[in-house]
């Protein structure tokens, strides 16, 4: 007698566009709340120990690995490990943008004056913003162009 149990395959394709575009974009959208409250949080921590520039890259970087695994699932609803290295590299193209977005942002804030930790953050989250679109739209077309090769 056996004890092995067959498993059913996991499903390695994107699922069908949602019939609400606005669904995705919603998903999206509460993904990204949720990165850059980590995001914000990181910084926070990590800036007085390594200075603002090198805790913008660390809390962009884990932020992004978590984003886009994240947004993988829920927002285009690819599951399984087929791709996800590709996703993954994508996700870090989109995560250099947005470095070279915020680290930008805080390069000119700095150059102009000494700001404050809360002038900082704002300008920082309005960067991340910026790079969220830009994510967004490459994420999408990333994924979008997978489902009709599949």
């Amino acid at each position: 007698m056996t004890t092995d149990i067959a498993l059913p395959p996991l499903r390695t394709e994107p699922v069908a566009a949602p019939r609400h575009p606005w669904r995705q974009l919603l998903r999206f959208a509460s993904v990204g709340l949720v990165s850059t409250a980590a995001y914000a949080v990181l910084y926070l921590i990590l800036r007085p120990l390594i200075g603002p520039f090198t805790a913008n890259a660390l809390a962009l970087l884990l932020t992004a690995i978590a984003n886009t695994a994240a947004n993988r699932r829920l927002t285009f609803g690819v599951r399984g490990s087929s791709g996800v290295f590709g996703d993954h590299a994508v996700g870090l193209l989109a995560f250099a943008a947005g470095l070279a977005l915020t680290s930008g942002a805080l390069g000119g804030l700095h150059a102009i004056s000494d700001p404050g930790r809360s002038t900082e953050l704002v300008v920082l989250m309005t960067a991340n913003a910026l790079a969220t679109l830009l994510r967004f739209v490459v994420l999408k077309f990333t994924f979008a162009r997978r489902a009709l090769s599949a």
